[in-house]
């Protein structure tokens, strides 16, 4: 429990968490351009890139987009862990300490249907490897 009765600690606490809100970010939309990567160098050389399988690409997009996700929800986690040290001398006034939270976990949310729906599309355009 901290006694700093200080609002800078709350604040640096919001502060990391929508630092990992951007880099969940950057995880899910890092993993959405690797997904269509392979459907860009498909349609720009046909023969040639048989290396990069659709396949492998879908499979490595969603892994990227699913620790965007996980980063995203464990941050949340580790946030509310910190408010429950906090006094109520802490929080300013008025002040919502939870919008950073909301935030993050529509982020998360978001990044789940953009999962599922990368992953319907593959499974209904038949990529090898994304039918159950």
């Amino acid at each position: 429990m901290s006694d700093l009765k200080d609002p800078r600690v709350l604040f640096a606490a919001e502060r990391t968490l929508l630092a990992w809100n951007r880099s969940s970010l950057a995880l899910i939309a890092f993993g959405f351009l690797i997904e269509r990567s392979a459907l860009l160098l498909e349609l720009a050389a046909p023969q040639r890139n048989a290396a990069l399988h659709p396949g492998y690409a879908l499979w490595l997009g969603l892994a990227f987009i699913l620790l965007g996700v996980t980063a995203a929800l464990h941050s949340c986690r580790e946030y509310r862990v910190v408010l429950r040290t906090l006094t109520p001398a802490e929080f300013p006034p008025g002040y919502r300490a939870t919008w950073g939270m909301g935030l993050n976990l529509a982020v998360a949310l978001l990044g789940l249907l953009l999962a599922a729906a990368l992953w319907l599309n593959a499974a209904a355009t038949n990529v090898p490897g994304a039918a159950g």
